[in-house]
């Protein structure tokens, strides 16, 4: 697996983050101009054999290379093929997640305009972080005051990326409970990971430890100190993963794992720990090259080829929901007496949705109308309609229980004899109790 973030049809790379664009299928347009294949790969292995990460592992990665020169393996002039079949070599023998080629001019001409890694030095790398709102794109308040951010790539160029996460940041300093969800975040910059991370310890607290390959002192990184209305330490934190989480996402992670900050919720992270640097071959090929080790100071260790284990192991669709309902029953204990059973039942309804139970009837049992409201079924979910007003769908809380979810604490609860639905009540969980309400036909 390749980590790389893709905008506006360009895979692009931040200080420390994979870009690796598809290959352009060959006999296309871009795959026709013809490349010099010896002089390609005699550029790769000078930048392995120089600077890769692990010095043990260069001599089999340029034994590969060197492999598949002699044998004719490399004897393609279609630049598409050529790094098809170069990438899988690396691929294989270096089982680095960070180490990879591609066939790529576009890409090639991004990073040939000027350094991806100092802002103000490359216009074009800048305007597709600011059109990704610099990782941040959602944020959202759940029920329960619980507040989520999809970050899908810790992007950093700089102070205009530093204000988009104070701006994010803010708006999860509001919530009881907070949800990052990193499930589809491939990695970034590590000063985009300080700064976040920084909002959940105390300033100055050992992050992480680069050893950079041809650097004479490892590059360490600490927290920073933050605004106060920014600062959640010790507030409710849960982390979203899956095996697209990687590179900066997983140092993220792991400080969150190791610090004991929150739970991680998902599925086990990718393992790609090392930093890399993208280079040009040619003005046709882009290569990411492995160049350092980090070491994350809470736990003295990196997560190169392991990754992180989630502390809740979940379904990757179903981890949201999972994480939620958590939020909620740690913060319901706490709560305002009247505020308890709402947060509950809107625990159960998350948690619902995430499980899945069955009913206790098919669906079509309980489709009718009730008084004003008809209920239908697509035969995988129930809906409920008031008058001519929108339809709503109802979350499945086993037995004969729904809960709306538009507003989880309002459930529906049918009584059934014989397998046949006589009638339903509307509860508003906290709320008065609602009259019964028969069910006087099928549905139209």
């Amino acid at each position: 697996m390749r980590f790389a973030v893709l905008l506006a049809s360009l895979a692009l790379s931040a200080a420390g983050l994979p870009a690796h664009a598809q290959s352009q299928a060959p006999g296309s347009p871009a795959a026709a101009r013809t490349v010099d294949a010896a002089a390609v790969v005699a550029e790769v292995r000078r930048v392995i054999g120089e600077r890769y990460v692990l010095p043990e592992r260069r001599p089999a990665l340029d034994a590969v290379l060197a492999e598949g020169l002699a044998s004719g393996r490399y004897a393609v002039t279609d630049g598409a093929v050529l790094a098809d079949r170069l990438n899988a070599d690396l691929e294989r023998v270096g089982q680095d997640r960070h180490l990879s080629f591609s066939f790529d001019p576009r890409e090639a001409a991004v990073i040939a305009a000027g350094s991806v890694e100092e802002p103000g030095e490359n216009p074009a790398f800048e305007r597709l972080i600011r059109r990704a709102n610099h990782g941040v794109t959602d944020l959202r308040l759940l029920p329960g005051n619980v507040r989520l951010m999809t970050y899908d790539g810790f992007h950093w160029i700089g102070a205009e990326s530093a204000a988009a996460l104070d701006t994010a940041m803010r708006f999860l300093a509001g919530g009881d409970a907070v949800i990052i969800d990193l499930r589809g975040n491939g990695g970034g910059d590590p000063k985009a990971v300080q700064y976040v991370i920084s909002r959940f310890l105390p300033a100055g607290t050992p992050l992480t430890t680069f050893y950079m390959n041809g650097s004479a002192e490892p590059d360490d990184f600490s927290t920073l100190e933050t605004p106060p209305e920014q600062r959640m330490i010790g507030k409710p934190l849960y982390i979203l993963t899956s095996g697209d989480t990687g590179s900066a996402a997983e140092e993220f992670t792991g400080h969150v794992a190791g610090y004991h900050l929150g739970e991680i919720v998902g599925a086990n992270t990718a393992g790609a720990a090392f930093r890399n640097d993208i280079v040009t071959v040619g003005d046709q090929f882009v290569l990411s090259v492995s160049v350092g080790r980090p070491v994350l100071a809470s736990t003295g260790k990196d997560w190169e080829a392991v990754g992180h284990a989630p502390t809740v192991e979940t379904e990757i669709p179903a981890a949201l929901d999972v994480a939620h309902a958590a939020a909620l029953r740690r913060l319901a204990p706490d709560a305002p007496a009247e505020e308890r059973p709402v947060l509950e039942a809107v625990a159960e309804a998350m948690e619902a949705r995430a499980l899945q139970p069955a009913p206790e009837l098919d669906l079509a049992a309980y489709a009718g109308v009730y008084g004003e409201r008809t209920l239908t079924t697509d035969g995988v979910r129930l809906s409920s309609r008031r008058g001519d007003g929108p339809s709503f769908p109802l979350i499945a809380l086993g037995g004969n229980r729904f809960a709306v979810e538009s507003a989880p604490a309002m459930l529906m609860v049918f009584e059934a004899t014989g397998g046949a639905v006589q009638a339903m009540t509307v509860e508003y969980v906290g709320g008065p109790v609602q009259p019964r309400i028969e069910r006087s036909a099928p549905a139209r």
